[in-house]
């Protein structure tokens, strides 16, 4: 069973070739921000990407013929359940064109598809972040024009429990657990039986992050919007991209933050602190939505690795159920466990439409 993962980010490409879940190879392609800024926009480097892709193909010695599945990182589509879904030219449009959202992510699949269509391979994404399995009290938002949308780290967040649900003795589909990812973005979501049921939005929700503002005062935001100071554009920027750290103290990088804090900056402190108080609330909030049946309280993603981060949120909450720290977020080997399920016949692809 041989896998084709690809998984495109902002400023890198992740490409890996799994036998089952043996990895036998694996290449992290780094781009700078100024490397990426001579494209005009993110389809711009779609020819770059691919030319970088197939070069880790011809340096391994990769055989196409017996590559038995491609699966991509999903981008941001048509809000789906979860589950496996085939690439198509539906999807690919949807996501180059950013109907639903623009994200780098668009690009994996774009690049899936070709490879699919030129050697005749499957070709999935799995748990894409526009994954959608809300329950119909979550899509309220407090007015009609405004109702509050999926999109969060569904690929890293279900796997997370999934590993959970493994050490509690249970299946997925048998747990409540409350799954936080914490990284460029943080989201916070309850599984309920298997299905999201309620997340903060990755982009406009929740905790704030290293550059992400995150939940906002909605009337001073509309006062700071039409003050005339920012363009459309650039209070998108501040909201998403300056946010968050990098606003209150000029970097996004988490161990630049946490030396401050040793070097005895109380600005930093108060700042760090506040970004684990606030995703310590939500927390509670999806502990709520579960109303208490918590079988575990799981965090997962790159800042899971701050003793210091996780240390204050655990404070927190950690009276409301058994804790799960997985740091990191393995989306490699996620999506790898992904087709595998469905090379095994364990999870059936759907069509996207």
């Amino acid at each position: 069973m041989n896998i084709l993962v690809i998984n495109v980010g902002s400023t890198s490409t992740k490409v890996a070739l799994f036998k089952a879940m043996d990895v036998v190879a694996e290449e992290t392609i780094v781009y700078s921000s100024a490397e990426l800024a001579q494209y005009k926009d993110m389809n711009g480097q779609l020819p770059r990407r691919k030319k970088d892709f197939l070069k880790f193909i011809d340096k391994n010695n990769i055989n196409m013929k017996k590559i038995d599945i491609i699966i991509g990182r999903g981008g941001l589509g048509k809000s789906e359940p979860a589950g496996a879904y085939e690439i198509n030219e539906a999807m690919c449009d949807d996501l180059i064109t950013g109907k639903y959202g623009k994200h780098p992510s668009a690009l994996g699949p774009a690049m899936a598809l070709d490879m699919s269509k030129k050697y005749g391979i499957q070709a999935i994404v799995i748990d894409p972040p526009s994954t959608d399995e809300f329950q119909p009290l979550a899509r309220i938002s407090g007015l009609p024009e405004l109702e509050r949308k999926s999109a969060f780290h569904a690929l890293n967040q279900k796997a997370a429990a999934r590993r959970a649900a493994r050490e509690i003795g249970k299946k997925y589909e048998d747990v409540n657990l409350v799954v936080a990812h914490l990284g460029g973005g943080i989201t916070i979501g309850a599984h309920r039986g298997g299905r999201v049921v309620d997340c903060t939005h990755g982009l406009s929700e929740g905790p704030f992050t290293p550059e992400r503002a995150g939940s906002m005062p909605t009337t001073d935001l509309v006062d700071l919007a039409f003050s005339g100071k920012y363009s459309r554009e650039e209070m998108h920027r501040r909201l998403i991209g300056q946010g968050g750290l990098s606003a209150y103290l000029g970097t996004a990088d988490a161990v630049e933050v946490e030396k401050l804090i040793t070097d005895g900056d109380e600005k930093a402190k108060i700042i760090y602190q506040a970004m684990a108080y606030q995703t310590a609330k939500d927390i509670g909030a999806m502990s709520v939505v579960l109303k208490g049946r918590v079988d575990g309280v799981v965090m997962t993603g790159g800042l899971a690795h701050s003793r210091m981060l996780i240390g204050w949120i655990v404070e927190w909450v950690d009276f409301i159920a058994p804790l799960f720290i997985y740091p990191g977020e393995d989306e490699m080997t996620a999506m790898a466990e992904g087709a595998l399920r469905v090379l095994k016949g364990d999870e059936q692809v759907k069509k996207y439409q």
